[in-house]
């Protein structure tokens, strides 16, 4: 579905991303969520676009969000499925969106 296809008749958009970044962007992401899927389970180093850094393992990675259980104690961010209990508790498990994603680094 392109981006045009998604505004209403009508409407007068603030921002539409081109279709040459949006094609970069489908790209990286198909990248990513594929590097991602055959390293499950493996310890990793994740740095954002905006210089935040995560170690973890990666837990799963659904359309364009990489999953991760955290290994540093501290982080109070975190997804917990279902709310309630959460036998992650000391380890969160965090979404990151793939796209805002600078490095994913194996740890050994």
């Amino acid at each position: 579905m392109s981006s045009s296809k998604t505004l209403q008749q009508g409407h007068t958009p603030i921002y539409q991303c081109n279709a040459e970044a949006h094609q970069m962007l489908r790209s990286i992401n198909d990248h990513l969520h594929q590097l991602c899927g055959q390293h499950a389970n493996r310890l990793v180093k994740v740095e954002t676009v905006d210089g935040d850094v995560f170690e973890g393992h990666i837990v799963h990675c659904d359309k364009s969000i990489l999953y991760i259980c955290l290994s540093n104690e501290g982080y109070a961010r975190g997804f917990f499925p279902g709310g309630g209990f959460n036998p992650y508790y000391n380890n969160p498990v965090l979404p990151l969106v793939l796209f805002n994603l600078l490095a994913i680094t194996l740890l050994h």
